[in-house]
């Protein structure tokens, strides 16, 4: 792949998972094995919905589909992932582990689980842990997490849409600010309920749509690829009626809460090359941008103003800027395991 190209599908990723079409507006194997995504299928189950090729040679869905995942992956394997979630959303992985009720004897899945966030958690708590997530490349960086924590974890290279495990195979299935990023939110819910047992759990932390996280990914957006076509907003899994939509009738009961957290930096200025630093999706942005000297520096402009502007700390730092999410716990109907 050349350099261009490469540059592209980076974009076009930053676009596909992290940003909506100029963000939602805000008044509306064994232990540590790795199964390639592009092989994560149903186990018996979905026959491909059509060949790779029309007649006509042009690309099918399933084409279009495989470059969008493959320019997801490229883009989250971008930076230090690891390294911007310790100093962003670690904390809030206990929040979800003790929310889902997560304890001894339990079998857990983490979709979208980044380096470990709740993962790990979850496995301190004595469960039995299956990490789950599109870009295995972070595997390492949350192996090594483990280690430091004393912990054991499966790590399965997977698509949030089209989850490689059996129906009914977890307890608690789980999700922090991961599997909302996926364009089809349908596929999603149906997928963590599909791999839940009755009475289990299905625990999510979501940005919401009127929260700082608009500002954030609106602020990129002008500088992105449009969002694929037919992709849903990532942060309507924030909007507790989207949320009940999805999952319908078939959970027996749905707790949402609005919560916040905060990311601190020196300074906005120091917040904002943090982030360039770190994060894939920005950092394939500013990689297409490469040959537009101007939108660049525009861009770092924008990015300055919504983070000096979002800055709640102290005048003499450090700055702090407030996100806020959506706790959603729901529960599938039959017996609960405890």
């Amino acid at each position: 792949m050349t350099r261009t190209a490469s540059m592209r599908l980076m974009a076009e990723a930053a676009a596909l998972a992290r940003i909506d079409e100029r963000a939602t507006p805000r008044e509306a194997g064994g232990k540590g094995a790795v199964v390639p995504a592009d092989q994560a299928v149903h186990r018996g189950e979905r026959e491909p919905r059509m060949t790779d090729q029309t007649a006509s040679g042009a690309p099918t869905i399933q084409d279009t589909d495989r470059q969008l995942k493959a320019a997801t992956r490229a883009a989250w394997a971008l930076g230090d992932y690891h390294r911007f979630a310790l100093e962003t959303v670690w904390g809030l992985g206990p929040v979800l582990v003790e929310a889902c009720g997560i304890s001894t004897g339990q079998r857990v899945l983490d979709v979208a689980a980044g380096t470990g966030n709740t993962a790990i958690r979850a496995a301190e708590a004595g469960a039995e842990v299956v990490a789950s997530d599109l870009t295995p490349e972070n595997f390492e960086a949350g192996r090594r997490e483990a280690k430091a924590h004393g912990v054991e974890l499966e790590w399965v290279a997977a698509d949030a849409e089209r989850l490689p495990f059996d129906d009914r195979e977890f307890d608690v299935v789980t999700s922090s600010f991961g599997a909302m990023f996926a364009p089809n939110h349908q596929a999603v819910a149906d997928e963590l309920l599909r791999v839940c047992r009755p009475g289990g759990t299905i625990g999510m932390l979501n940005f919401t749509p009127e929260g700082l996280a608009a500002d954030f990914f609106g602020t990129l957006a002008p500088y992105a690829p449009p969002p694929p076509r037919g992709g849903r907003p990532p942060l309507l899994w924030g909007s507790e009626e989207h949320v009940r939509q999805l999952f319908g009738e078939r959970v027996a009961s749905l707790q949402m809460t609005r919560q916040e957290y905060v990311e601190r930096a020196d300074s906005p200025r120091g917040y904002i090359e943090f982030v360039k630093a770190t994060f894939g999706p920005v950092i394939g942005i500013y990689a297409s941008l490469a040959g537009e000297p101007e939108r660049a520096a525009a861009l770092d402009w924008d990015f300055l103003e919504f983070a000096t502007g979002a800055n709640q700390g102290p005048p003499d730092g450090p700055a702090e800027l407030h996100y806020q999410y959506l706790l959603v716990v729901a529960r599938k109907p039959g017996v609960h395991k405890q």
